[in-house]
């Protein structure tokens, strides 16, 4: 195989969102809520075309960019947390958390297909719909790493690859 490859990897400072939530460790035992600023950062590895170029990375900047944007000022909540039950009351969601009932107003809550909020799964989340965007498909990307963090040298990461240019 004679391809070239190269590594992109985007980092901007808007990529980021202010987010709400609370870490559940067990049955019993969870985080008060509080809030972070994260940061979000992507790198891929695509081939390099004829023109010197991999692709236009300004769509990709777009795409991480309303990622972020849709997690933006919200509570975030897991839907698939075994020890969290979620209730629509009103114009209310209720958490409740073994006896505690945790009311949030439904405009502020986003909840996520997430077993808890942690970093690991907001990767795994944004990585997931990063790589539903057909935008993508049109693309000649080997390999995305897709990173957030919750604070300063705090990041996870979520990688997918293509099995697209194996059978080649």
């Amino acid at each position: 195989m004679n391809d070239i490859l190269t590594r992109i990897e985007i980092s901007k400072d808007y990529l980021n969102f202010s987010a709400g939530h609370f870490t559940i460790f067990s049955a019993t035992e969870r985080e008060n809520l509080h809030g972070h600023n994260f940061q979000v950062r992507c790198s891929l590895i695509a081939e390099v075309g004829n023109n010197g170029m991999t692709f236009d990375y300004g769509v990709l900047k777009r795409i991480l960019r309303e990622l972020c944007d849709a997690l933006d000022e919200r509570v975030l909540l897991p839907r698939m947390s075994p020890h969290l039950r979620l209730a629509a009351q009103g114009a209310q969601v209720v958490a409740t958390f073994g006896e505690e009932r945790i009311p949030f107003l439904e405009r502020d809550v986003l909840l996520l297909p997430i077993r808890n909020v942690t970093i690991e799964e907001l990767a795994r989340l944004l990585l997931a719909r990063l790589c539903e965007r057909p935008e993508l498909n049109q693309m000649p990307i080997r390999s995305i790493e897709l990173g957030v963090s919750s604070g300063q040298g705090q990041w996870a990461f979520a990688e997918w690859e293509s099995c697209r240019w194996e059978t080649q």
